[in-house]
């Protein structure tokens, strides 16, 4: 009987890991940009993205792009599924972390880029907005927070939330970013012995369609590396806090900034 060669023989393929990317509805967002540092890593993707926000927002709805996205994506080789998640609805987190694992199975990482971010100060404010950013930013947040860990297998997960230190005339924003900054902390505690890790990234300054000339110059100069940071500066943190050898790292506000807040 002849021998199959080793060539020919059929091999155990790699289970693909899959995680969630939440506001990744543009190009140019923190969450596309880490999307495709993910899909490049060997991930499997759930995208959200809510277009309302965005029709509320300066740049405008761009309901084209999470398809171009999606392509882009598909052709590095990573399987991906959209939703539409309307975060400010109190149902929606449990139900976008259950339509995330009927497409994907379970996640091994949850990746919080969605904001409402609407600027206004102590006198200013809405009771409206800020209802609606501690929504949108704490509450849901603290809610997938807890759907993930209700899926998570045992070999645990990792999750990483977008934050930030905008204060003064920026209150309901910051104030609920302040609260989600918290809850990821806690998570890192409470969770840990789920195998799962937590952490809360500050980006700093980054352009992804808010800037006008005056502020992107105003911003340049402040980075000490005369430059402003992207969407894929940011995801090369959040990839590594995801990686197997990032997942030490855990409870930590990490500023990943280029030295801007130095």
């Amino acid at each position: 009987m002849e021998s199959t060669p080793f060539e020919s023989m059929p091999r155990e393929s790699t289970p693909r890991k899959a995680a969630l990317v939440t506001g990744a509805g543009r190009l140019a967002s923190i969450g596309a940009g880490i999307a495709r540092q993910l899909a490049a890593d060997g991930w499997d993707l759930v995208l959200s993205y809510w277009h309302d926000y965005d029709a509320r927002m300066p740049w405008g709805s761009q309901p084209d792009d999470v398809v171009r996205l999606t392509a882009e994506l598909e052709a590095i080789g990573a399987r991906v599924h959209t939703v539409p998640a309307d975060l400010q609805d109190s149902a929606a987190p449990d139900r976008l972390m259950a339509e995330a694992n009927q497409l994907a199975g379970p996640l091994q990482a949850m990746v919080l880029s969605h904001a409402e971010s609407v600027d206004s100060g102590i006198l200013d404010t809405t009771l409206e907005a800020f209802e609606r950013h501690f929504a949108v930013n704490t509450r849901a947040n603290w809610q997938l927070i807890a759907a993930f860990a209700r899926q998570v297998t045992e070999d645990g997960g990792a999750i990483v939330a977008l934050t930030s230190d905008h204060t003064a005339f920026n209150l309901p924003y910051g104030a609920s970013k302040g609260a989600l900054d918290r809850i990821v902390i806690a998570a890192a505690r409470e969770l840990g012995p789920l195998g799962i890790s937590a952490n809360v990234l500050n980006p700093g300054p980054i352009d992804t369609g808010w800037m006008n000339d005056e502020i992107r110059e105003m911003g340049t100069r402040q980075q000490p590396g005369g430059r402003l940071g992207t969407p894929a500066d940011v995801a090369g943190t959040v990839a590594f806090l995801l990686s197997p050898a990032g997942r030490w790292v855990s409870g930590q506000l990490i500023k990943s900034d280029g030295g801007f807040s130095a």
